[in-house]
Order: C-alpha cells, then sequence, then structure tokens
C-alpha cells in the first residue's frame, strides 16, 4: 500500500478517535457544570494540534523510511529527530501563547493531546490479522 495513503489512512483514524475523546471531555465538563465556551474553543484547538502532530509524524516517518529504504539511515535518523524536536518547539509555543492569552480552557487545551495514544491503541485492537500499519 502507497504510504501516503497510510498515512491519510491512520491520522483519519486518531482524527475520529480525538473527536470522540473531545466529546466526551466536553461532555464531562457539562457534567460538572464547567462547560463554557473557552472549553470549547480549547477542545477544538487540542484535537487541531493532536491530529496535525500525528499527522506530520506520520509524514516524516515515512520520508525517514524511504531515505533509509536508499541505504541513507543515518539521513533518516537526522530526519525523525529534528522532526520531533521541531514539532515539540511549534506545540510548546502554540500551547503557551493560547493558554496565555485567556481565551481557551488550558485543560481543555492539553487533554486531547493525551487521547492520540488510547486511539492509536484501540485502534490496532480492531485491526485485522495481516493488515498494513504504518
Amino acid at each position: 500500500m502507497d504510504s501516503r495513503k497510510i498515512v491519510f489512512q491512520e491520522t483519519g483514524i486518531v482524527l475520529l478517535g480525538e473527536v470522540i475523546g473531545t466529546a466526551l471531555m466536553c461532555g464531562i465538563f457539562a457534567l460538572l457544570h464547567k462547560f463554557d465556551l473557552p472549553v470549547l474553543y480549547g477542545g477544538l484547538i487540542g484535537l487541531i494540534l493532536a491530529t496535525g502532530n500525528f499527522f506530520f509524524m506520520a509524514i516524516s516517518t515515512c520520508m525517514a523510511a524511504d531515505k533509509a529504504q536508499s541505504q541513507k539511515v543515518k539521513a533518516g535518523q537526522v530526519m525523525v529527530r529534528n522532526s520531533y524536536m521541531l514539532r515539540i518547539a511549534i506545540l510548546f509555543l502554540i500551547l503557551f501563547a493560547c493558554g496565555k492569552s485567556g481565551l481557551f480552557n488550558v485543560f481543555s487545551l492539553v487533554l486531547p493531546l493525551l487521547f492520540v495514544r488510547p486511539t492509536i491503541t484501540i485502534a490496532e485492537f480492531f485491526r485485522k490479522p495481516g493488515e498494513n500499519k504504518l
């Protein structure tokens, strides 16, 4: 299967998990009578950042794998390391700016970043044996 197709498929799965997790998070805020627009805005921005981070990680990993296939293993390792540092720096700057702005609930801004791993784990549980993985 084409690596670009796999990246989009896996990102779609993560996006679905993020939407479900963020909706559940907003529901919990509502049950606690703490739901308001900053919670919603924070959840939406967190959802976008978490999904975008996963997407760019998947792209850089596929590009590094392509380099490794063409016998440029060291270049692939450097690409993954630099991608990680850049993604973390950008996430930090955006989260810091959003948190300082006061327009977003900080918890609802950060919690969607934690939904990626459980989404991947649950998706792997339902994956058919022998199905392509990222």
